[in-house]
């Protein structure tokens, strides 16, 4: 599996994924203009594009996307709350498995505040490899099995963002949403912790925040607990 982060944070998100066979864009926060330069080929090439949730840093380039007829699959909430309407885009609800080219990919749901916010589970059939994505959310209820690569948000350690908010950085009303919306460093350990990682060959850190995270502490520490290559998406 080939896994390229075109942006990750705030300001836009996007990766793209081959097994090989089948490229795929997880996010559209970026331009496609950015996409085409970033790849280095035509749009049409990518099979299909996952969108999680309508936050324009993971959502801004839907429409353009779908007009260069690439199908977008997202969840039914994700779609009413852009507004679009179009035939390639594709509505799955947590729990359902669907397939674009050699990839098999299941939905779940994740905790964040947009309407009906997705992460995915993606095995592909060509090289035998499971990669689990999920961004902005506070908690992933569920285990995985024969993960090979995890891409997972790892968005602010608690203590830094205590700081913050003590010497008026960040002010609490933000402290209170990012707790309730976005992955910490804590919680990114218990839920690395409760899976079985015996066949996972690498993992990536998602969407660090500006000044709330420490990319070189978080890769350290997650690498230090499970003994895995650990790469922060941007860098």
């Amino acid at each position: 599996m080939d896994i390229k982060v075109l942006a990750s944070g705030s300001k836009g998100n996007c990766c793209w994924i081959t097994d090989g066979t089948t490229p795929l864009l997880l996010e559209c926060g970026i331009s496609t203009r950015e996409v085409r330069e970033r790849i280095g080929f035509r749009l049409t090439e990518i099979a299909a594009c996952l969108v999680s949730h309508e936050h324009q840093d993971h959502a801004k380039a839907v429409a353009d996307v779908l007009r260069a007829g690439v199908e977008v699959y997202t969840s039914p909430g994700t779609i009413e709350a852009l507004g679009l309407e179009n035939h390639r885009l594709r509505a799955v609800k947590s729990k359902d498995t669907f397939r674009v080219g050699t990839w098999t990919i299941r939905a779940f749901e994740t905790q964040h505040d947009a309407q009906e916010p997705l992460g995915f589970l993606l095995h592909s059939r060509a090289s035998n490899e499971r990669l689990l994505y999920a961004t902005d959310t506070y908690y992933i209820r569920y285990r995985f099995p024969g993960l090979t690569h995890i891409m997972v948000e790892c968005n602010y350690a608690s203590d830094i963002l205590q700081a913050n908010v003590d010497v008026g950085l960040v002010h609490p009303a933000m402290r209170h949403r990012l707790l309730t919306s976005h992955f910490s460093l804590e919680n990114v350990k218990e839920f690395l912790k409760a899976n079985d990682l015996s066949q996972v060959r690498e993992i990536w850190l998602l969407h660090l925040s500006d000044g709330n995270s420490d990319a070189e502490r978080f890769k350290r520490e997650v690498q230090a607990l499970t003994g895995r290559p650990v790469y922060i998406a941007g860098e």
